[in-house]
C-alpha cells in the first residue's frame, strides 16, 4: 500500500511556489526576486504561525490557511468597471484616489487630481523596472530581518502593490486615498507588497480603506515599507472594514530619519481575523512617531495588534495608544514593545492600551513591555481592561439619559480619544460617524458600494 503524504498548509505554499517559480519572477528585477528564496527557506522552517509562537501566543493562524483559496502569480483584469460600482467610506474627502484589487495594483485606474511634478504613483512592479534606482534602495530592506513567517511569506510570494515616492521638498496637500479590495468568484489568497518613500523636507497622508466586495473567504497578507527621510511628515491612516469571513494580515514597517515625524492610526471596524504588525524604527535624532489604533469587535472576531518601537539614537520621542471595546465572543490581543537602545539618551516613549470589555465571553490579553538598555529616559506603559464606568453611568442616566444612550455616549467618548488623533478632519468625522453607527449595533458598511459588505 502506498502512503499519501498530508502536507501542511505552509508546506503545500512552498510546493506552489516552487512548482510555478518562473511565474512568480515573471515581469519582476532581479532584487525582487533575489529575495525570495531566502524569504522561503525561513517561512519553510517556522511555518504558518500557532501559539507556539510567542509573537503569535494569542492567534493561531493554521485554522485560516485550512480552508481552500486560489493563489494568482498574475494579474486577471476584471471585467467589471470598479469604479462605477464603488465610492469609498469617505466620499467627501477631496483626495487623490487610487485602486488596488486581489493585492494588484489596478490596471485601469484612473487617477482623481495632478501630484506635484516628481511624485511617482504606480504600480510597484511597474516601479521596479522603470525606477530601480529609487525601489531597489529600499526593497525589504526594513522587513528583511523580520523573523515573522508572514512576512517571509510576502517577500517570497508578492509581485505587486503600490509605489508611492514624494522627492524632497515636495508637499502633497490633499491625502491620497487607496480603495484596497478583495473581489474574487474564488475564495483567494492575496500576497499584496506596498513602498513608500519620502524625499527629505516631504509631506504626504495615506489613508489606506480595506474592504470585501462579496462573500467569499478571503486572506489578505498586505506588507509596506515606509522610509521617512530627515524634516518629512507622513500620515498613514488605514480603516480595516471587511466581511466575518476575511483574514487580513498586515505588516507595516517604518525607518524614520532624523527630524521626522511619522503619524499612523489602524481603525479595525469588522474582520473576521485581523493581525497588525507594526514596526517602527526611529534612526535619526529628534524623530518622532505617533502610533495609535482603535479595535471594535463582536461576534466571533479576533483582532491581534503587535507593535515594536525601536529608539535607536538619542533624542526621540513615540506614544503609542491602543483601545478595544469588544462584545460578546470576540477576542482582542495587544502587544506593545518599546526598545530604547544603549545609546539612545533623552529619550521619551508612551505606551497605553485600554479596553471595554462588554460581555462575558468578550476576551482581551495584553502584554506591554519596555526594554530599556539606557539610563537617561522617559518612558511609562500601562494597560486597562473593565466593564463601562458605572459610576459614569449612573450620572448621565440620573440625568435622564436612558441607559442604552448613556452606555452608548460611555463607549463612543472612549473610542474618541483615539479618533481625535487623526489629523485629517474630513477622515476623522466619516469614522466617528461609523464607529457611532457600529457601536449602536449597525454594520457601518460603505452606503455607497453597489457591492456592500455583509456580515
Amino acid at each position: 500500500m502506498i502512503e499519501t503524504k498530508q502536507y501542511t498548509a505552509g508546506e503545500e505554499l512552498v510546493n506552489l511556489f516552487t512548482a510555478n517559480r518562473e511565474m512568480y519572477n515573471e515581469g519582476c528585477p532581479v532584487f525582487m526576486n533575489g529575495a525570495r528564496e531566502a524569504a522561503l527557506e525561513k517561512f519553510y522552517k517556522a511555518g504558518i504561525p500557532s501559539k507556539s509562537n510567542e509573537d503569535y501566543k494569542y492567534t493561531d493562524l493554521r485554522p485560516v490557511f485550512q480552508n481552500d483559496f486560489e493563489v494568482v502569480p498574475r494579474y486577471v483584469e476584471q471585467s467589471v468597471d470598479l469604479h462605477e460600482i464603488f465610492k469609498c467610506d469617505v466620499p467627501q474627502l477631496n483626495s487623490h484616489i487610487i485602486l488596488l484589487i486581489n493585492g494588484w495594483y489596478y490596471g485601469r485606474n484612473r487617477r482623481v487630481g495632478e501630484f506635484p511634478e516628481g511624485v511617482i504613483c504606480s504600480s510597484l512592479q511597474h516601479a521596479a523596472n522603470e525606477h530601480p534606482e529609487i525601489v531597489e534602495k529600499h526593497y525589504n530592506k526594513y522587513a528583511a530581518a523580520s523573523a515573522d513567517p508572514m512576512v517571509n511569506l510576502n517577500t517570497a510570494m508578492a509581485k505587486d502593490g503600490l509605489f508611492f515616492y514624494v522627492p524632497d521638498n515636495v508637499t502633497i496637500e490633499a491625502p491620497v486615498q487607496v480603495i484596497n479590495i478583495m473581489y474574487s468568484k474564488e475564495n483567494t489568497l492575496a500576497l499584496q507588497r506596498n513602498l513608500f518613500v519620502l524625499g527629505k523636507n516631504s509631506e504626504a497622508r495615506i489613508v489606506f480603506c480595506d474592504h470585501t466586495l462579496n462573500e467569499n473567504y478571503y486572506i489578505l497578507n498586505n506588507l509596506s515599507e515606509c522610509h521617512i527621510e530627515p524634516d518629512s511628515r507622513f500620515g498613514f491612516f488605514s480603516v480595516q472594514n471587511q466581511h466575518n469571513g476575511a483574514v487580513n494580515i498586515t505588516s507595516f514597517f517604518a525607518n524614520v530619519e532624523k527630524n521626522a515625524l511619522l503619524d499612523t492610526n489602524t481603525v479595525t471596524l469588522n474582520g473576521g481575523v485581523v493581525r497588525n504588525n507594526i514596526k517602527v524604527q526611529l534612526v535619526g535624532e529628534h524623530a518622532h512617531a505617533n502610533v495609535n489604533g482603535l479595535t471594535l469587535a463582536d461576534e466571533k472576531q479576533h483582532v491581534d495588534n503587535f507593535i515594536s518601537i525601536d529608539h535607536a539614537v538619542p533624542n526621540c520621542t513615540s506614544s503609542q495608544l491602543f483601545k478595544n471595546i469588544l462584545d460578546d465572543h470576540s477576542k482582542g490581543v495587544f502587544s506593545g514593545q518599546i526598545h530604547v537602545f544603549r545609546d539612545a539618551q533623552k529619550t521619551e516613549a508612551f505606551q497605553q492600551n485600554n479596553n471595554v470589555l462588554l460581555s462575558e465571553t468578550a476576551e482581551m490579553f495584553t502584554k506591554p513591555r519596555l526594554i530599556i538598555d539606557a539610563d537617561d529616559v522617559r518612558c511609562s506603559h500601562g494597560a486597562t481592561v473593565g466593564r463601562i464606568d458605572e459610576d459614569a453611568l449612573f450620572y448621565l442616566r440620573a440625568r435622564g439619559i436612558g441607559e442604552k444612550e448613556a452606555r452608548l455616549m460611555i463607549m463612543f467618548a472612549f473610542a474618541d480619544q483615539v479618533l481625535s488623533q487623526i489629523a485629517v478632519p474630513v477622515l476623522r468625522e466619516r469614522l466617528e460617524d461609523l464607529v457611532e453607527r457600529r457601536l449602536r449595533g449597525e454594520l457601518g458598511p460603505c452606503q455607497h458600494c453597489t457591492l456592500n459588505n455583509k456580515k
